[in-house]
């Protein structure tokens, strides 16, 4: 495949110098998504294959409108828009901004092509780093900033998860990186950690960020509980399979079975029977499922499902964090190994999001900020649950014990796991 031509280096050489550590961790931001581009093809970036997905090239033109509309059109004097109309195409759901192409039609945006989307992002860097260089940089400007590469870190998993189910669909099953398979280890048996309960402190406190959904910090009792040692693997969860476990509505909630009914799972997403086998789709190409590595693709319903025929649960999310305060980190989107395994820690960070009990809402005291950015995170919570623990393609900088991901009980196509408690 030939590489595609970035424009972004014809306007590297006029960025501004600016070494301070926001700026240095904004170059390293917007030059990480763009690494993550680097094996797909024009057509590639075009891939939409549900409307939950986005075509990358909405995903690096997107985060480059939100440093345009939040920080450069409201703090640097004498911005000037890159394109007047294209804040329409790339908004994601901000209606106090303004009217937006609807989520499932992304993938019809032919143009702006591929090329004039980099040179929107050097345009937008380019300004971004002006501002930081100069007397209109304020608290609140390094604020917005940080803010905007929390989102596009977000985006970054996104990208990755939503590549990955483009390719998917695709019944030459092309690979999106070549990575020589590993087999894993044998995986330590799980064993149960006992947790004391009590108050403890759920939420984030202290100086370094955190999205608003993480706060306030609050007090919560919790009654003694054990927690796993690592997350169910894909051998423990096809032995819930062949139980029978897509098959008996006892294990399932009732719109849970519902929905696997609607969808005919039988199986995590990207799994098919094969000559007899099982096999997966990953981004590293299609290969056997490996019992030795955590399950993952599941959606909540199916977690829970799991937990009840295993004679355990999910645990809250309050378990969660008071639990994983201190576990140590796991390889993250640094790790450049593409699929969850096993790691030092069992896969309890930096792995697999965990699903947990809790629906996702905001905690005592929580009020979304005003403005359009208070449409960020407070407006989504109805109907979707929380999950823990960050991914293989969560980047390391943007994970914290305190932060909450969250998506609808049905959602499958993120690194989604199951790591599960009981009462003690």
């Amino acid at each position: 495949m030939k590489p595609l031509e970035r424009p972004s280096s014809e306007i590297a050489d006029r960025l501004p110098e600016v070494s301070d550590a926001l700026a240095c961790f904004f170059r390293q931001v917007r030059s990480q998504t763009e690494r993550l581009c680097e094996p797909l093809s024009v057509e590639d970036h075009l891939l939409q294959s549900m409307p939950q997905a986005s075509p990358a090239k909405w995903h690096l033109a997107h985060t480059s409108w939100f440093f345009e509309t939040f920080v450069l059109a409201e703090h640097l004097p004498g911005y000037r828009l890159f394109h007047p109309r294209w804040g329409f195409l790339f908004n994601s759901y901000y209606n106090s901004v303004g009217a937006r192409v609807a989520r499932q039609q992304r993938g019809l945006l032919s143009r702006p092509s591929v090329a004039d989307v980099y040179r929107y992002r050097s345009h937008v860097d380019a300004a971004l780093l002006q501002l930081l260089a100069s007397e209109y940089r304020s608290p609140v400007v390094e604020q917005l900033v940080m803010l905007g590469l929390q989102h596009e870190q977000q985006h970054q998993e996104l990208l990755l998860t939503d590549i990955k189910h483009g390719l998917s669909v695709n019944p030459l099953r092309p690979i999106y990186r070549e990575q020589e398979s590993v087999c894993p280890p044998a995986i330590a048996p799980l064993r149960w950690l006992d947790q004391p309960g009590g108050l403890v402190s759920i939420g984030h406190a202290g100086d370094g960020f955190a999205f608003d959904n993480e706060s306030p910090q609050h007090t919560v009792f919790l009654r003694p509980y054990r927690i796993a040692s690592r997350l169910v693997s894909c051998g423990e969860y096809r032995e819930f399979m062949e139980a029978g476990g897509y098959e008996q509505p006892q294990w399932w909630l009732s719109d849970g079975w519902d929905t696997c009914r609607q969808h005919n799972w039988v199986a995590p997403l990207y799994w098919e029977r094969h000559e007899g086998q099982w096999w997966h789709f990953t981004l590293t190409g299609f290969r056997p499922v490996v019992d030795n590595e955590p399950v993952t693709h599941v959606s909540f319903y199916e977690a829970d499902a799991y937990a009840r025929w295993a004679g355990a649960r999910l645990c809250t999310e309050a378990e969660w964090e008071a639990a994983c305060q201190s576990i140590p980190l796991g390889s993250f989107l640094e790790g450049d190994h593409l699929h969850p395994h096993f790691g030092c820690n069992g896969g309890l960070t930096g792995e697999a999001w965990q699903w947990t009990a809790s629906p996702y809402i905001g905690y005592p005291g929580y009020r979304p900020p005003e403005g359009a950015l208070g449409e960020y995170n407070g407006k989504f919570m109805c109907n979707q649950f929380v999950l823990r623990g960050g991914s293989c393609a969560t980047p390391r900088s943007h994970y914290r014990p305190s932060y909450r991901n969250f998506f609808p009980p049905e959602a499958r196509w993120q690194f989604t796991g199951i790591r599960l408690g009981i009462d003690a």
